[in-house]
């Protein structure tokens, strides 16, 4: 039996009986908050059920691709905070290789709903080692959980670092310290 998906109405009295919780609702400065909070998560969460890479041939390109400091925004689904940060991406092809602006779109494809960093790095690698047949594929991810620092522990400017290595990355240490001096440079 499918659950019929809330009005938009729906929402912005949900968000409304919230805010009652804390503040008056009717106030000047929280009057249209429902709508515009509605509206911030209707343009934030990725609704695409799938993400598509067109890949072309790697026309023998064979050694690393890397991508760094792509800047990220996503969720937490404990707590409703936002957690953003940086990713790291590589991968070495095989045969195919993926548009550079596709690197970006598939780590946005994964964090732009309620998730949690350590399945967005996995997700990424994943999706990447699934459609490219490649080498080898990296991902590090490092971000602030506003999670940890409003509120729980408050430690502010704590950065987690979660990784993700498959293939020669996971195998070969070489080609893992590589990368890794590489994104530091």
């Amino acid at each position: 039996m499918a659950t019929e998906r809330p009005t938009t109405q729906d929402l912005e009295n949900a968000v409304r009986t919230l805010l009652s919780a804390h503040d008056d609702p009717n106030r000047e400065g929280l009057k249209d908050t429902p709508k515009r909070y509605v509206k911030f998560m209707s343009e934030f969460h990725n609704h695409e059920k799938e993400f598509n890479m067109t890949v072309f041939d790697s026309e023998g390109m064979d050694q690393m691709i890397v991508e760094v400091n792509i800047p990220f925004y996503s969720l937490c689904e404990h707590h409703l905070a936002p957690f953003f940060g940086t990713a790291c991406i590589a991968y070495i092809p095989k045969d195919k290789i993926v548009g550079l602006s596709k690197l970006p779109r598939v780590l946005d494809f994964y964090a732009r709903n309620f998730q949690n960093q350590e399945r967005i790095t996995k997700q990424v690698a994943k999706k990447l080692w699934d459609e490219l047949n490649p080498r080898g594929v990296a991902v590090i991810l490092k971000a602030q959980h506003l999670c940890m620092s409003m509120r729980g522990i408050k430690k502010h400017g704590v950065e987690t670092i979660t990784s993700e290595m498959l293939g020669t990355f996971r195998e070969d240490l070489n080609c893992r310290n590589e990368f890794l001096t590489l994104i530091k440079s």
